[in-house]
């Protein structure tokens, strides 16, 4: 697959988010090479009349000035070093990160106001900034996930055909642990009929105990109008026998009823509980504590 990428200056860097559980994005890139079928920012870009079909990760947009533009955002008197989410909208470690090292100027910035951050990523070219995570970690709270759906290589293959393979994710994941960075494992999206197999939900929570994760968590498919056209387009070529499955789940919504959702959830909460995931790590790098929280402690 050919792909453009387009070096443009930003005029901000950090994005206000709505009915999120963060407040503040950051993404030096805009368009991602992953190409995964049920990628949620399809949905973003239909709406802001932009191709959300095949044609979606083949123009990247490079922020060449984002951490120039950071670095000013975080020290304007107004910004209450509020938790800023990396990787919400574009994976921060796809390939052009290797070139063009923006994340990495990102968190450089965000370590020297001690600014706490949360980032999530499939990429293993994070382990190359291992000594930056590691500084930020020791001034504010900074914790990582590696999105990791599934174990089963060819499902994997066939829905984030341009993503690394998940036990090199989990390989780089053990490495953060290792040098004292919180690090989690986010099994999102959990594909119904596909990836909700209690063998394969399993496979993945021993996986990520084996690999050190402080901790996992879940989420299932949802599917609105631009991610959902290209995936069930990609459902009925890969598995056609699902279709009606899926007519019948998401027909007339984007989102899995509780009664559908909460069982898988639940099954990777006592998976959890049952491989004893909980923060294991031998060197724990977090801020010193507020002198103010330790006045009122006394």
């Amino acid at each position: 697959m050919h792909v453009e990428y387009r070096e443009e200056p930003c005029r901000s860097a950090l994005n206000r988010v709505q009915g999120m559980g963060f407040g503040w994005s950051l993404n030096p890139y805009m368009g991602c090479v992953h190409r995964c079928t049920f990628c949620y920012v399809r949905a973003f870009e239909q709406r802001a009349d932009r191709p959300s079909d095949d044609r979606y990760g083949t123009s990247i947009r490079v922020k060449t000035n984002v951490a120039e533009v950071l670095r000013r955002e975080l020290a304007r008197p107004s910004w209450e070093r509020e938790i800023v989410a990396i990787g919400a909208a574009t994976d921060p470690y796809q390939p052009a990160e290797g070139r063009y090292k923006l994340t990495r100027a990102c968190l450089e910035v965000l370590g020297d106001a001690s600014n706490p951050f949360r980032l999530i990523t499939r990429g293993p070219m994070i382990v190359r900034d291992i000594d930056v995570l590691a500084r930020a970690a020791a001034r504010a709270g900074v914790a990582v996930t590696f999105s990791v759906p599934t174990l089963d290589r060819e499902i994997w293959q066939r829905t984030e055909p341009g993503t690394a393979p998940p036990h090199q994710r989990l390989r780089a994941l053990k490495q953060l642990v290792d040098a004292g960075i919180e690090t989690n494992v986010g099994m999102a999206p959990i594909l119904p009929g596909l990836t909700d197999r209690p063998e394969l939900l399993a496979e993945v929570v021993r996986a990520a105990r084996e690999a050190g994760a402080t901790g996992v968590w879940a989420n299932l498919l949802y599917l609105k109008p631009g991610t959902k056209e290209h995936f069930l387009a990609a459902l009925e070529r890969d598995w056609p026998e699902l279709l009606p499955k899926y007519e019948q789940l998401y027909g007339r919504r984007a989102y899995l009823s509780k009664t559908d959702s909460e069982p898988v959830r639940e099954r990777v909460r006592r998976l959890t509980r049952e491989h004893g995931i909980r923060d294991r790590r031998r060197v724990r790098l977090e801020p010193p504590e507020d002198p103010e929280q330790l006045q009122l402690a006394v």
